[in-house]
């Protein structure tokens, strides 16, 4: 059984008992998180897609942890001038693992 749900304008397809990386909740560690946003539900021989979302279908999990992802370096340059800039930034993301998906 999987399903797609929505969390921060994304789609994620996800099973039970598989670990999603999503964009950050603000939710402590070890905390329950309820996805009520359910694209799609696919049981053993039954396929649910909403309308956009499956009534009465949620995804449960728990939060992993809160992680960053790997640095990604920005350069801007101009030729003759001396002008250039160098930023960076670290995306911040919530690990989850999915424990339960109800129809």
């Amino acid at each position: 059984m999987y399903a797609i749900i929505e969390s921060g304008s994304k789609q994620y397809k996800v099973v039970s008992g598989s670990e999603i990386d999503v964009e950050l909740l603000g939710l402590k560690k070890d905390e329950k998180v309820k996805f009520d946003r359910v694209l799609l539900v696919s049981g053993n021989e039954t396929v649910k897609i909403g309308t956009p979302y499956v009534k009465g279908a949620a995804v449960e999990g728990r939060v992993l942890d809160e992680i960053k992802d790997k640095k990604v370096t920005s350069f801007k340059y101009k030729n003759k001038t001396g002008y250039h800039r160098t930023t960076g930034h670290r995306q911040q993301y919530t690990r989850l693992r999915i424990e339960n998906i109800s129809e």
